[in-house]
């Protein structure tokens, strides 16, 4: 038995229902027992739920497309965010993933550009400014249409390395360079919170 399928307890052969396991295992957050469980829901409503779903994942892998402007992703190239009239053309927000972009869009408070990077700079994962779309950024920011560009990555090493490195990029582009602040979320509860969380809060301060 391949070692990417994990043992099923009798649930067939690798040509069966291990092949469904193990590839849901590889999904985020699922391990062996959650994807068998996951297999085993998904089994139960073949017709309800299973069905249409690997019909949507086949219609989403043949129609979705990557946005060669911002890198979003969508059924259209460009992107219905990149054509729209209604957005701001003079700001770029800057994020990591589509998923950052897409958590910005639940927000509803952005109304500018977005651009994707595929990611963050990682020299222990060997990731370098050649393998995200760095220079894609440079040529948009070079636009006499853009005055802004934010810096939307994480709060984390890797994401605050790629903002640092970025910035320096961008330092002759003629644009305004700009970072998202981090402190005390709405809501909560200085007990709480991480020592990050509150050193930035206190670096990001503002008179009252």
């Amino acid at each position: 038995m391949s070692k990417d399928y994990p043992a099923t307890g009798g649930a067939g052969g690798p040509g069966g229902i291990e092949i469904l396991i193990g590839l849901l295992s590889k999904l985020p957050g699922l391990g062996p027992r959650s994807a068998r469980r996951a297999a085993l829901f998904l089994l139960k409503r073949r017709e309800s739920l299973m069905e249409p779903l690997a019909r949507a994942l086949m219609e989403t892998s043949a129609n979705i497309k990557t946005c060669s402007i911002c890198h979003n992703l969508d059924v259209n190239d460009p992107c219905a965010i990149c054509t729209s009239p209604k957005r701001d053309r003079s700001i770029i927000c800057v994020v990591e993933e589509v998923g950052d972009l897409w958590a910005m869009e639940r927000v509803a408070s952005f109304s500018g550009l977005y651009h994707v990077l595929g990611g963050a700079l990682s020299a222990l994962d060997g990731i370098g400014p050649d393998d995200l779309a760095i220079g894609n950024l440079v040529r948009r920011a070079a636009s006499d249409d853009v005055s802004e560009v934010i810096l939307a990555t994480n709060a984390t090493v890797d994401g605050q390395t790629t903002a640092h490195y970025i910035a320096d990029v961008l330092a002759d582009a003629g644009v305004t360079i700009s970072g998202l602040a981090h402190g005390v979320p709405v809501g909560g509860e200085i007990d709480y919170l991480d020592e990050g969380t509150l050193a930035a809060a206190l670096k990001a301060r503002k008179k009252l």
